[in-house]
């Protein structure tokens, strides 16, 4: 009988730990949240010919769909310039 209530005391301790450190998937420390890529970043991982500057052909996601938008000379690329004075995306609105 002990060894089953100490069983229980101690699921149950580490239950209410558990919970205190996931309660509603945030941990609560702002340096988790996930920041917007850096140029060299997309660099890094999209120019695939290596140039310095990004291509609509390279590119994926929401930079794509806003190519026109961030291509402010039309010469077909992006370049670090152009990506800094990009408009920045909105957030979305919580309820």
């Amino acid at each position: 009988m002990k060894k089953h209530a100490f069983k229980t005391v101690i699921l149950t301790f580490g239950i209410a730990i558990f919970m205190s450190n996931s309660v509603f998937g945030q941990t609560g420390n702002k340096q988790d949240r996930k920041k917007p890529p850096t140029f060299k970043e997309l660099i890094k991982e999209m120019d695939a010919n290596e140039d310095g500057k990004l291509s609509k052909s390279e590119i994926k996601g929401p930079l794509k769909e806003h190519f026109s938008e961030i291509d402010t000379d039309e010469d077909g690329f992006i370049t670090e310039e152009e990506f800094e004075k990009a408009p920045k995306p909105e957030r979305k609105e919580r309820n």
